[in-house]
């Protein structure tokens, strides 16, 4: 590796406080889909669940908080959230 190219961070799991952000479609009953797909593979802080709304109204970000236990979790987390058709970004 070259002084230039710059390595991804390494994740040290389990984490406690990890952070999930959902960017979706606005609508009715989405934001309790996402919580429970997310709750389907992590443990939830439910005291830090976030909700927001675009200027428009027309997408809505949820911010979770998990304990992140691997990259297998977060990465079938992101793909079950992705396949609902309107989560359109998960950060």
């Amino acid at each position: 590796m070259t002084d230039t190219e710059v390595k991804a961070p390494k994740i040290e799991f389990p984490v406690t406080d990890y952070p999930v952000k959902v960017i979706s479609d606005t609508g009715v009953g989405n934001k309790d889909k996402i919580v429970e797909i997310v709750k389907k593979h992590a443990t939830i802080n439910d005291n830090r669940v976030d909700e927001r709304q675009s200027t428009n109204g027309k997408y809505t970000t949820i911010q979770l908080h998990i304990v992140a236990t691997g990259q297998d979790q977060l990465y079938d987390i992101n793909s079950e959230l992705r396949a609902t058709g309107f989560v359109h970004m998960v950060l």
